[in-house]
Parts: C-alpha cells; sequence; structure tokens
C-alpha cells in the first residue's frame, strides 16, 4: 500500500487508517506542490475499491485493482483544476526513449505516459460534465484521444516505434488543446451537483471515491454545495480534498475533514523520485524544476520576458503585448502565463520593505491575479488581458508616487 509514494512520513498515517478501518469519510491532504497528495489520493481510492482477500498491495490483479492501476475505474472521480500538460510530456519522454531502446523500464514507462494523460481526461467525466454547454466540443477531441490510447493500452502489443512516436504526439497536442480550451480554473457548481447524484448511489464493488485537486481554489458557491455532502457523506463514498494552501480553505470544510499533511521532501529524496518515476538518472533538481524543462520555451526565457514587460512599463514605454505573446509561444500550455505573471511579482520584491511599496505590491498582486482569471475564467485573449495589465500597473505605480521606478 502506498508503496508508489516516496519519502513522505503522511504515508504511515494514512496507511495506519485504513488498516485499523478508521479511515474517514472526508479527508484532506495538505501540503506544497510535488509532494504526492494526488499520487497518494489515486491510491487510497485503489485500496479502498480492492476486493481481493488481501488487499492493498500494488501488485494486486484484482479486477478492481487493475481498473484503477490504469484509471479507468467507474469507482473514481476526479475533479479541480490542474496543469497537466509537463507531466504528460515528461512522461511522454520517459517512455519513447524506453521503447526505442527497449529497456526494462518499457511496462512502467507506458503506464506512466497512459496515466498521465487519463489525470486529465478523468476531469472531463460525463458524469461531471452533463448539462455543460462545451459538451459536445469536448466529445469529439475525448473521442480521438480515447482511440490513441487505445492503440497503445494493455494488453494490445504495441505499434511500431515512428507509428507509436506519432501517435504520442497526436495524444500530447490533442491533451494540451482539451487542458486549454476547456478545463476550468475553478470548479463550477454544476459540477459539485453532478457529483452528488454519482456519489449517493451505492457502489456495487468497494467504496468510491471523490478526488478534488487544488481545493483551495473553489468559489463560495461552490464551497458550500460541497459542504452539504461533506455533512452527511454517503457511508460507501470517500471525499479526497488535496489542496497546497489550507489556510485558503473554509474553516466550517476544515472542521468536517482530517488532515494529513505532506512534507517538503529534501532535494535527494525529489531525485530519487525522478530516477523512479521518469527513469532519468541525469537531471540534478527538485521535481518541478524537471517538469519545467518540458515548457516549450525556457522559464527563465518567460520570466526574462516578464522582467522587460515590467520594466518597459513603469519606464512610460508600452510594450508590444501581441509580440509578447508571440515570443512566449502563445502562453501555452497556461503554467507559462503563470511563469510570467509570478516574473513581474518578483521584480517588485525590492521595495516591499517601505509602506508605500508593500501597499502597492498588494494592488499589483490583485491585478495580477485579475489577469489571470480575465484569460483563464472568462476566455479573454492573452494579449487583450496583458494590454489592460500595462493600464493597471501605471495607476498603481502613479498612485503610489511611481513606487515602481526603483526597482
Amino acid at each position: 500500500m502506498l508503496e508508489n509514494l516516496v519519502g513522505q512520513e503522511a504515508a504511515k498515517s494514512i496507511i495506519k487508517d485504513i488498516n485499523s478501518n478508521t479511515f474517514p469519510g472526508a479527508v484532506l491532504f495538505s501540503g506544497a506542490e510535488c509532494t504526492g497528495k494526488l499520487t497518494a489520493a489515486l491510491e487510497v481510492a485503489r485500496v479502498l475499491s480492492c476486493n481481493a482477500d488481501e488487499r492493498a498491495h500494488w501488485l494486486c490483479e484484482c479486477p478492481s485493482c487493475l481498473r484503477h492501476k490504469a484509471l479507468n475505474s467507474t469507482n473514481l472521480l476526479l475533479m479541480g483544476p490542474r496543469d497537466c500538460s509537463l507531466e504528460i510530456s515528461a512522461a511522454k519522454d520517459s517512455f519513447i526513449k524506453s521503447y526505442r531502446d527497449n529497456d526494462s523500464h518499457l511496462k512502467a514507462t507506458r503506464y506512466l505516459f497512459l496515466r498521465s494523460i487519463r489525470k486529465l481526461t478523468l476531469r472531463f467525466s460525463g458524469i461531471l460534465w452533463e448539462g455543460e454547454t462545451n459538451l459536445s466540443k469536448i466529445a469529439v477531441l475525448m473521442e480521438k484521444i480515447n482511440e490513441n490510447l487505445e492503440l497503445l493500452d494493455f494488453p494490445r502489443e504495441l505499434p511500431p516505434f515512428d507509428e507509436t512516436v506519432k501517435i504520442c504526439g497526436e495524444l500530447e497536442a490533442d491533451s494540451l488543446k482539451l487542458e486549454s480550451d476547456f478545463l476550468y480554473d475553478s470548479i463550477p457548481v454544476n459540477q459539485v451537483r453532478n457529483m452528488e447524484k454519482w456519489a449517493c448511489i451505492r457502489s456495487d464493488e468497494g467504496k468510491k471515491t471523490v478526488i478534488i485537486e487544488n481545493a483551495e481554489s473553489m468559489q463560495v458557491s461552490v464551497r458550500n454545495a460541497l459542504l452539504k455532502i461533506l455533512e452527511e457523506p454517503p457511508t460507501d463514498c470517500v471525499f479526497i480534498l488535496l489542496t497546497s494552501h489550507r489556510s485558503a480553505i473554509m474553516e466550517t470544510i476544515l472542521s468536517r475533514v482530517r488532515t494529513y499533511n505532506f512534507k517538503n521532501r529534501s532535494p535527494e529524496v525529489q531525485q530519487d523520485v525522478i530516477k523512479r518515476v521518469f527513469h532519468n538518472e541525469y537531471f540534478h533538481g527538485e521535481i518541478n524544476e524537471f517538469l519545467l524543462t518540458f515548457l516549450p520555451v525556457p522559464a527563465d526565457k518567460v520570466r526574462l520576458q516578464a522582467k522587460n514587460f515590467f520594466n518597459s512599463v513603469i519606464h512610460g514605454k508600452i510594450p508590444d503585448c501581441a509580440e509578447v505573446v508571440k515570443d512566449c509561444a502563445g502562453f501555452e500550455p497556461r503554467v507559462e502565463f503563470k511563469i510570467f505573471l509570478n516574473g513581474i511579482t518578483d521584480c517588485v520584491r525590492p521595495v516591499m520593505s517601505t509602506m508605500a511599496g508593500s501597499e502597492a505590491c498588494v494592488e499589483l498582486s490583485k491585478v495580477l491575479r485579475q489577469c489571470y482569471e480575465n484569460v483563464t475564467l472568462y476566455n479573454q485573449k492573452v494579449d487583450a488581458a496583458l494590454e489592460s495589465l500595462v493600464r493597471d500597473i501605471n495607476k498603481i505605480n502613479v498612485l503610489y508616487g511611481k513606487v515602481f521606478a526603483g526597482v
């Protein structure tokens, strides 16, 4: 049980509670990014649904465990925003290299790639999206993704290498489109209501599990809707909320869940995770840094673009927003846009020590958040959002005595 969760003390508490039948119906896995929260949640879902006599081991081959390991179990719902594209690209790279070299990791990397895509497609379950206006468009893209996944899935023999490379490329591109065009940055309240209906239907075998990632990003109406089912959860359904910001979770929700804290893993342990999961023995750094190497535009170049953009604005120049978007490859995947906006935040750190600078930075953080939401929630074009950001930064700078001019 939890054999794949490396270097995380929380595993001991989770295993103890499951083995003693004291694992509650609603829990919160809290910890920084890349600490294994989703890995743990998916494994808990597998174990709770297992119907073997001696359940729990990762190598269990009961039908339920096989479906969970392939991430196609009907007992699992996965919700919430997530940047899936970098993991998909990293998994594809590992799989292609293993197939090319015909090494001993081929089965593992094949599973890794298939699971990386299903961590995205699970969020587009017809159960969750019933009644959504974009359902027909999503269905077309999902059908293409599923057809290509079937060509690579077990127990089918893999296609010839060149054909496999082509299929993987299509899956990567279509997954990015699915994530960029349709994955909400915050869970719609209608999806919570659809989930509640599903959760109340009794399971034929084992327990159902609902995993809600980035739970802190839920809007008030969504939190209130979730709170109702957490107050009286169905007996055969477990709710696992994941967060990197426990302080942003409503107190009323915190009072109804048991928290398991996931600690930051040491650099050595993180390198071990990269070696075990992605079979990369050459990268030396943290997991997040490793995933960023798969960006179409290097993170350092995006941060430099952010610095140049900000410096232009505070010195009275109007940056060419369309050119910025072009140089950053359209800010796809969306994590590129996060890096860009965080790069602007990094620019103003030197003025935070003054009263005016601190107040200006608070206002700046608000407009940066609004800029991100304009793109991800309201589908505004990035260049238009940046043009609005230029005006907002100018207003803040003038209002606080051009405090940013000193950065």
